[in-house]
């Protein structure tokens, strides 16, 4: 065989590929398009559902706040309540103390004495009560910023999604604002 006729085989077999390869490619870029459009669409309800995931958890822990924050208040109640038992025992053995010394109740000293501890009483009562309500109000607000995070993250998943969607409009709806749109 000469080598001008290899030539021409080869270039006919060129051509001939070259057709089959035209069909390949338009066939690849036709799935490759259905591909990226899944694509699209699987990121826009991935970024929505972690959105909404972010949601529901912050909502649950903002909850798991509001359980403690009742059990704190439900605790300080208690310990103020035993502080103050506390004290009347203690006050009822000085009084017993001073009784069996034949010091009478209405004596200056049994009336001081009374006075001062009516008054670490009241002042350690107040010290538990107060410390009970910053831990509520920082559960409070703990809380607050749960919920907040939560209707953050369901907004941000959505706008994403909206953006992931928008971004890609003109590759998924073609058509869409073109001249045809307002027909």
């Amino acid at each position: 065989m000469c080598i001008p006729a290899v030539g021409t085989a080869f270039a006919s077999m060129l051509a001939g590929g070259g057709a089959a390869t035209a069909a390949g490619a338009t066939a690849a870029a036709t799935t490759g398009a259905t591909l990226a459009t899944y694509g699209t669409y699987l990121a826009a309800a991935g970024s929505l559902l972690n959105g909404i995931n972010q949601s529901r958890a912050a909502k649950a822990n903002a909850k798991l706040i509001e359980n403690q924050r009742i059990e704190e208040k439900t605790l300080t109640a208690q310990k103020d309540s035993r502080a103050r038992r506390q004290f009347q025992v203690q006050m009822s053995k000085q009084v017993a103390e001073l009784a069996e010394r034949g010091v009478t109740l209405d004596s200056p000293t049994a009336v001081l004495l009374g006075q001062e501890a009516a008054q670490e009483m009241s002042f350690q009562s107040q010290s538990i009560r107060a410390t009970g309500q910053a831990t509520d109000r920082e559960l409070s607000a703990s809380a607050s910023a749960y919920r907040s995070q939560a209707f953050s993250s369901f907004l941000s998943g959505t706008t994403k999604a909206a953006g992931t969607l928008l971004t890609a409009a003109p590759d998924l709806w073609p058509n869409l604002g073109g001249e045809d749109a307002y027909v």
